[in-house]
């Protein structure tokens, strides 16, 4: 694997966590009743970003590890994927038609 190739990697697992942990514990201003004027009631009331990076990376570290280290172990290849082999050209025999 090559360092490009870890670091899109990284970047990917990154966001996927990113989406997954940005709705948990969410207090909106219309849960706490206190709606500020010209916003939505679905904005979040306390959020702290610097807090969310923090814990994306200490959780994306781990699981971009372990994808890793099946990429470099070839625990999973690519010639464990059967379907991408479905789709071969055959030489034609004919004029077509």
């Amino acid at each position: 694997m090559a360092i490009t190739s870890a670091i899109v990697l990284f970047g990917i697992t990154w966001f996927m966590v990113l989406f997954v942990t940005l709705p948990l514990r969410r207090r909106t201003q219309g849960d706490e009743g206190e709606i500020v004027p010209g916003t939505h009631a679905g904005a979040p009331v306390n959020f702290d970003p610097r807090r969310t990076v923090k814990i994306v990376t200490l959780v994306s570290i781990p699981i971009w590890l372990i994808i890793v280290g099946v990429i470099l172990s070839g625990v999973i290849s690519i010639d464990d994927f059967q379907g991408l082999n479905r789709m071969t050209i055959e030489p034609s025999g004919g004029t077509g038609g």
